[in-house]
């Protein structure tokens, strides 16, 4: 049997921060009213576009696997926020790579994006279509954030992250995973303005309206994610004993607590980055993955799940067994073009652009 083992691991942070502090020069809010309702401290603010943050995640991938970017045969590349929707997102990555032999393909299902992507390039790995892909969780949320409304604007920010799969004989990857959707509520989780349905009504891009019933996502996020852990761990006859560590989507700590009672869960066995980062959208749970592997606390041949969910409202779980490598091959030295300004600013900039139109 084929599996998609995961070689290589990389993410890209952009360097400006945008603390709670920081949130409180413009909304009626305080660190403490964040952190105690979310258990975010700060969020990253990207000053590039999400192909080029999708960039230098690939080729810290790439480096970590030690393979070079005429290796790669597919490139899926999660996310909502995408630089253009055509020509597709996955292309651009593949023309800055160089990855000339990569066929490109976008996937968006919201902050599920990334592991739907992970289960995408996985699938057609051990279908035979390709024997090597790179998969891509980014986000770059801020230029269509409402900074006006507190509900959202402290909850996101930007990031990415990638994982680089190849074709072994050894069991390893995803060992077993279950999607889902709750489309009945996907209106809980929306934002309008931003697609074609708003083409033509005077509307720029950027002035949207966020829905956000913060209660209602509450319920169905833990409901999606324990339902989608279960199913997952049944295919394998698996219990959550079996399981070395989890690794949650970032949206709420109240959220990841719930989940983790719900399935009888160690504290101790989960992953926590959310302090950090705050909900990346697409990017959290890879970003939280990769992290997870730089910190050790995936070890060789552990098993690792990952739940997460999204606007759609999707939901999945995925049990991944990690191989022997848990240390990067190589570094990679791309990285991202200096950044001049703070989060703040770059906030500040996209709330004044926005009010001149």
């Amino acid at each position: 049997m084929t599996y998609a083992a995961i070689k290589g691991w990389g993410k890209c942070l952009p360097p400006a921060v945008l603390s709670n502090d920081d949130l409180a020069t413009f909304l009626e809010t305080n660190d403490e009213w964040i952190t105690s309702r979310t258990g975010m401290k700060e969020r990253r603010i990207s000053h590039v576009q999400v192909s080029e943050l999708a960039h230098v995640a690939c080729e810290r991938a790439l480096a970590a696997a030690g393979k070079k970017a005429e290796d790669v045969e597919l490139i899926v590349f999660g996310s909502c926020t995408f630089d253009e929707l055509c020509p597709n997102a996955a292309s651009n990555v593949q023309r800055l790579l160089g990855a000339t032999n990569a066929a490109c393909m976008d996937v968006n299902t919201a902050c599920t994006s990334g592991m739907y992507s992970l289960t995408t390039a996985t699938a057609m790995i051990k279908s035979g279509v390709v024997k090597s892909a790179l998969v891509i969780g980014a986000e770059v949320i801020s230029p269509i954030m409402d900074w006006n409304n507190r509900d959202v604007a402290v909850l996101f920010g930007d990031g990415s992250a990638a994982l680089y799969l190849e074709a072994s004989d050894e069991e390893e990857g995803v060992l077993a995973e279950s999607l889902g959707c709750f489309g009945e509520s996907r209106g809980i989780l929306a934002v309008e303005g931003w697609g074609m349905k708003y083409a033509n009504n005077a509307r720029i891009l950027g002035d949207s309206n966020w829905a956000f019933l913060g209660q209602d996502i509450f319920k169905k996020a833990v409901a999606g994610m324990a339902n989608g852990c279960e199913k997952t761990l049944e295919k394998l006859k698996f219990t959550s004993k079996d399981i070395d560590l989890i690794v949650p989507h970032q949206a709420n700590l109240r959220i990841i607590d719930s989940l983790a009672k719900k399935l009888s869960l160690n504290t101790e066995d989960v992953f926590i980055n959310i302090h950090r980062y705050g909900n990346m959208s697409a990017a959290t749970a890879l970003v939280a993955f990769v992290e997870a592997i730089e910190e050790e606390r995936v070890t060789p041949n552990s098993h690792i799940l990952i739940p997460a969910f999204g606007g759609g409202l999707t939901w999945s779980a995925h049990v991944i067994k990690f191989g022997e490598r848990t240390s990067s091959v190589n570094q990679s030295t791309v990285d991202l073009p200096p950044c001049s300004q703070s989060g703040l600013e770059l906030v500040q900039n996209i709330i004044k652009a926005k009010n001149k139109v």
